[in-house]
């Protein structure tokens, strides 16, 4: 694969990706190889190409021929992304505050800064974003290679269900709490957080598809 069109093939995965996460491209929204590739400029190989990886991602379903379909997450397909979620998390922000360092917590309070200004200003878009930027940075913070390798192949799965949320604020005040137990090396606190974050999380999810 050339140079060239292993840069298109990432712009064009990084584009979909991002429209996906986004809620620009709804669940179930057809994604057709030829249209895309009229709309993106490219010619229909990279889009193929980025459709394969947005498949091995979890956020795309192959149909018959040139097609795909935005993934509709199942009640269970939720459910297991929450387990993983509530196994992994409490250990993360653990790790973090253990281990934060000074370059590392200052790319973590940039990232929440972002999101405390989108939140105030109701962009949900880039707060949602940040949201889930925080938690990939709380990850590498954690200094764990067998904890990124776990995290890498599930991401995007993460990041979407990081985004379900219409409470901005709170989300955003949550992540202010976790950021000063990391800063402060209060290991107790964060994983204590970590855990009170994902049942408020679970309820804000439930809240965002009107579920009781």
């Amino acid at each position: 694969m050339s140079e060239s069109r292993e840069s298109e093939t990432e712009r064009v995965t990084r584009q979909l990706r991002g429209e996906i996460l986004d809620g620009v491209r709804p669940p179930g929204e057809r994604l057709v190889e030829r249209e895309l590739a009229a709309a993106l400029h490219v010619s229909r190989v990279p889009v193929r190409e980025a459709l394969k990886a947005l498949v091995n991602e979890g956020l795309v379903t192959l149909r018959p021929r040139s097609w795909a379909v935005v993934r509709t997450f199942t009640d269970s397909d939720i459910a297991d992304l929450t387990e993983v979620r509530e196994a992994f998390e409490p250990l993360t922000f653990r790790l973090a505050a253990e281990r934060r360092t000074r370059e590392g917590l200052d790319r973590l309070r940039a990232v929440l800064d972002e999101q405390l200004v989108a939140a105030r200003a109701k962009d949900a878009v880039v707060a949602r974003r940040k949201a889930a930027d925080f938690h990939e940075i709380v990850t590498e913070l954690a200094s764990n290679e067998l904890l990124v390798e776990i995290e890498r192949p599930l991401r995007s799965r993460m990041r979407w269900l990081l985004t379900q949320h219409d409470d901005l604020i709170a989300v955003a005040g949550q992540h202010l709490e976790l950021f000063t137990a990391i800063a402060n090396r209060d290991v107790d606190a964060a994983e204590r957080l970590a855990t009170e974050h994902l049942a408020q999380s679970h309820v804000l999810f439930r809240s965002s598809r009107g579920m009781e």
